[in-house]
């Protein structure tokens, strides 16, 4: 149904109705210091034809670029059977699934994700998504810290979890009085040590954020970390990349008893690039944990006549109607985004994700061998990584990145923008979509570069 805003006299009949002079008083509540105030920024309005015409001048800027870069955001193959579905009205236009008996194409598309989904993970549960990676972790903190119920409201996240996560967790849960302890990794290795940790005092903590793979590609030791912060009495959360599942442990399967909880982006299923997104957050758990979940929860059940049939099998109502008492204030999923990954995954099959993270990681591999055959590049790490890997140049990394932009090379992340003490650093992505052709382009313009 089209939009109908309301007329001037109308908002003036219904203010008059509940007995309120203007719209402001209905918030009046909202201290001044916090209101925005009037948009400076916001040029004047436009017209259709003047609008059209910026569009198509953005549009021509839009060329293709070879792209190595990842540092959260990366480049695969979707196949495009993938969003030639998802583009089909019934999941397009398709929301929160409220009434079952109306909603069973969504309910089961949902209920397949979190199969899949547990499946990846390794754990009992999984929600039906939420914002993006960043706000998962958020939202996996204040989980634990619900777990926890009583002592102190700290978390250790190491440096290695993305920048951007990061600095999300602290602007959701510092506001709530929960401390955000920050660990340094290891130079040598780039991880989170698990000696030096244990040498550590850092009092009692509700949880420990394990990244795997880590912002740097690097490979964390995970059960070793799990298995100490289960020593110290608390959770263990995973902050995962879904691919890389298809060829590493499990986060159920750290350590002795597995992680508690498991967080992080959808993004490289199925998922375009988009110019940042929309992507999607993955949150899981175990089974004690699951009624501190945000979000919602779809299951399988049989109707009267022994069909088989979905519904929202576990949802917190108050996140609706009583927001000030709810789990957490996300009231949707990020429904079009699972659609597409839960497509894409069944497209592909177990098999076919397991192709991509092994080709990604060749390709990466070989990526390092001829970047690093190029004088002054070497490898930063001395561990195992996934499919990014952090390289030391002899220029600074932010010169090169622009330099190979000028040939439509996006070159990779300069590592010192967010880490200053890594110096000249630069950390480069190669999926399964390079060939060999686009690595030997690669190494050829940052020879030139550096040359």
């Amino acid at each position: 149904m089209p939009f109908i805003p309301h007329s001037q006299a109308d908002v003036r009949a219904m203010l008059k109705t509940i007995g309120v002079d203007g719209i402001e008083q209905l918030f009046d509540e909202i201290p001044a210091e916090l209101k925005a105030g009037p948009l400076q920024h916001v040029p004047v309005g436009m017209s259709e034809m003047e609008v059209t015409r910026l569009m198509k001048a953005r549009a021509a800027q839009d060329e293709v670029e070879l792209n190595f870069a990842g540092a959260g955001a990366y480049e695969h193959h979707i196949p495009a059977a993938v969003w030639a579905i998802v583009g089909r009205g019934e999941f397009y236009s398709a929301y929160t699934p409220y009434q079952a008996e109306a909603s069973q194409g969504t309910l089961q598309l949902i209920y397949e994700y979190q199969s899949m989904m547990t499946r990846l993970t390794g754990m009992d549960v999984s929600n039906a998504s939420l914002y993006d990676g960043a706000t998962a972790l958020a939202e996996a903190v204040l989980m634990a810290e619900r777990c926890a119920r009583k002592g102190p409201r700290r978390v250790l996240v190491p440096k290695s979890v993305h920048p951007a996560y990061r600095k999300t967790l602290k602007t959701i849960v510092g506001l709530q009085g929960i401390e955000v302890v920050e660990l340094d990794v290891d130079a040598h290795g780039g991880h989170l040590d698990p000696a030096w940790l244990a040498a550590q005092d850092f009092g009692a903590f509700t949880a420990l954020a394990i990244p795997q793979p880590n912002f740097f590609g690097v490979l964390e030791d995970t059960d070793a970390l799990t298995d100490w912060a289960h020593a110290k009495g608390a959770l263990a959360i995973g902050v995962v990349n879904p691919l890389s599942l298809a060829v590493l442990k499990a986060p159920g399967e750290w350590g002795a008893t597995g992680a508690d909880i498991v967080c992080g982006d959808g993004q490289p299923l199925g998922v375009p690039l988009s110019s940042g997104g929309p992507y999607f957050g993955i949150l899981a758990c175990k089974q004690e944990f699951v009624r501190q979940m945000a979000g919602r929860i779809v299951g399988r059940t049989t109707d009267l006549d022994g069909k088989e049939g979905f519904a929202l099998t576990l949802q917190a109502r108050e996140q609706h109607i009583r927001r000030a008492k709810a789990t957490s204030n996300i009231c949707t999923n990020q429904g079009l985004l699972v659609t597409a990954a839960t497509i894409h995954m069944a497209m592909l099959g177990p098999e076919g994700v397991r192709r991509v993270a092994a080709a990604s990681m060749r390709n990466t591999r070989a990526l390092r061998d001829r970047l690093c055959a190029i004088p002054g590049v070497t490898p930063l790490f001395a561990r195992p990584f996934f499919h990014e890997v952090a390289l030391k140049l002899p220029l600074p990394a932010s010169v090169v990145v622009e330099r190979l932009a000028e040939q439509r090379i996006v070159a990779g992340f300069a590592l010192g923008e967010e880490y200053p003490q890594l110096g000249d650093a630069l950390l480069v992505c190669a999926t399964e979509t390079k060939t060999a052709d686009d690595l030997d382009r690669f190494a050829t313009a940052l020879a030139n570069a550096l040359g």
